[in-house]
């Protein structure tokens, strides 16, 4: 049998939400691939930021100001990275927002929100992207949470939001399969130095409760989450579509569940969202 490498050279790949943490992550995975990486963020400081650290990495990159939740504009910066790229070969769609409120301390607008960016705008993303993808030949992987699957305390916004991000993978990858098109979805767990963790973990003693409910011992990398997509993306994976993968050293087993039921006892309740 031949040996596939994992190998960008020349391909397209656009990260919705690339401009910070995990998304940046992944961003730098595939520019130190040899892709061609354009990253799209709602910051024009945070693209111009990001694109300057994917040129220092050897990249041709590029970017554009957009709210994943604005169609339209998230339409017009798939295609300015379109004409500037090409087809896009690899599509990420990781724009996420989230913070700790239960149900009934949140607005219905602070609910709304997070199911606007998390859900909608993967909609938006990946609905704008089918026209400029590759066929035969994309691979689109989805940025989900552990929420998505298993109910935490606090989280009733981001757990009905991700659900439908994993659901919308598994339906898109039926349609789409004829066209040569994978769609899959990887679901990060507890990331070091993220603004996920921050909101979720603000103290080090929360991070402690964190780290020890991880099989593996220890918070993950916004690297992790970078091999992963690019196994996703590549060859190797050819055969695979409508995952949903965790990459999260083991936390969804059932550490997921009890850190957040810890972190929520100890905060004692968010308090009003709005």
């Amino acid at each position: 049998m031949a040996t596939v490498t994992v190998d960008f050279t020349g391909a397209h790949a656009f990260v919705a939400g690339g401009t910070s943490g995990i998304n940046l992550g992944i961003a730098e995975g595939f520019a130190a691939a040899g892709a061609r990486v354009a990253v799209m963020s709602r910051s024009p400081d945070k693209v111009d930021a990001a694109v300057r650290r994917l040129r220092a990495l050897g990249a041709e990159a590029g970017g554009s100001a957009a709210d994943v939740r604005d169609p339209d504009a998230t339409a017009t910066a798939l295609q300015q990275a379109s004409e500037s790229f090409g087809e896009i070969d690899v599509l990420v769609s990781g724009a996420a927002g989230n913070f700790p409120a239960s149900a009934l301390q949140m607005s219905p607008n602070a609910f709304r929100s997070v199911v606007d960016i998390d859900l909608l705008g993967t909609y938006h993303v990946l609905r704008a992207a089918y026209p400029l993808l590759r066929k035969p030949g994309a691979a689109v992987i989805n940025v989900s949470a552990p929420q998505a699957f298993l109910p935490m305390a606090l989280q009733s916004h981001v757990c009905a939001a991700k659900a439908g991000v994993d659901m919308l993978t598994r339906v898109l990858a039926i349609e789409w399969g004829p066209d040569g098109i994978r769609v899959n979805a990887v679901v990060p767990g507890p990331i070091a130095q993220t603004e996920g963790m921050a909101r979720l973990a603000p103290t080090a003693e929360a991070v402690e409760v964190v780290r020890r409910t991880v099989p593996i011992a220890r918070l993950g990398t916004p690297g992790d989450l970078a091999s992963a997509c690019l196994l996703l993306a590549s060859p190797l994976a050819g055969y695979i579509t409508g995952a949903v993968l965790p990459v999260d050293g083991g936390w969804a087993l059932g550490g997921a569940s009890q850190a957040m039921g810890e972190l929520a006892q100890g905060r004692g309740g968010a308090g009003p969202a709005g």
